[in-house]
């Protein structure tokens, strides 16, 4: 059995004001999406990773990846205009076979451990399918959207919630079936766990943490930071 790690690293990050892709952006003194390759390198069990970059960021990113020391484990391909068709482009490019683990991560998720990484490499081995999530804490409301704004319609209990974050694993041939009918029929789904459930296949769940956060808004860089700095400390 081989592991396989798939960093969809395409997007333009919209809601981070500023002149260059969120992944790109300095986190202690390195880019975002070199933390977040160095997390995955280091664990010896992972035999690959493939980043799905835009077409034009393809030699920036490759240039980082020599100039890190990571060019014979990781991959750089072309990825596509949603996160699904990044992901699926570097499925297609896996040397996997059916029963390969396939961990696809956040590219601005840096703070990632290598345990929560090997809790999920083992939990995929054991289930076929796992996701990193984070117990809720607040209390969930569902709504109802109204053009006066949302109305509350019930209140979910918290025991049944989890906030999802990444990585999520599964056997490569489960996730490649799941991708491909969901093209076929025009299903986007919000993550690659989504798609899968859709299939009708369970997905286990790995306790998170909320250093694993997602870089998302100019405020989640001064967070990350601070926990980088408890790291070093």
């Amino acid at each position: 059995m081989q592991v396989f790690a798939i960093l969809p690293a395409a997007g333009l990050g919209t809601r981070m004001a500023g002149p260059q892709p969120k992944q790109f952006l300095s986190l202690g003194g390195l880019p975002i999406l070199i933390h977040s390759l160095r997390a995955f390198a280091s664990v010896e069990r992972i035999k690959a990773i493939y980043v799905a970059v835009r077409k034009t960021e393809i030699d920036r990113v490759q240039a980082q990846v020599s100039e890190h020391g990571f060019s014979d484990r990781v991959h750089v391909v072309e990825g596509g205009d949603t996160r699904q068709e990044s992901v699926v482009h570097a499925l297609n490019a896996l040397p996997a076979g059916p029963d390969d683990i396939v961990l696809v991560h956040d590219a601005v998720r840096p703070l990632i451990d290598k345990a929560t990484i090997e809790r999920t490499i083992d939990a995929v081995a054991q289930h076929g399918a796992a996701i990193v999530g984070l117990p809720a804490v607040d209390t969930i409301k569902q709504v109802e959207r109204t053009a006066h704004g949302a109305l509350i319609t019930s209140t979910i209990p918290r025991e049944f919630i989890v906030q999802a974050q990444t990585p999520q694993g599964f056997r490569y041939d489960l996730l490649q079936k799941a991708m491909s009918d969901a093209v076929e029929d025009g299903f986007v789904g919000t993550d690659e766990a989504s798609v899968v459930e859709r299939a009708g296949l369970p997905v286990a769940v790995v306790h998170g943490s909320q250093v694993n956060l997602k870089i998302t808004q100019p405020g989640d860089i001064e967070l990350a930071e601070f926990y980088l700095s408890q790291r070093t400390h």
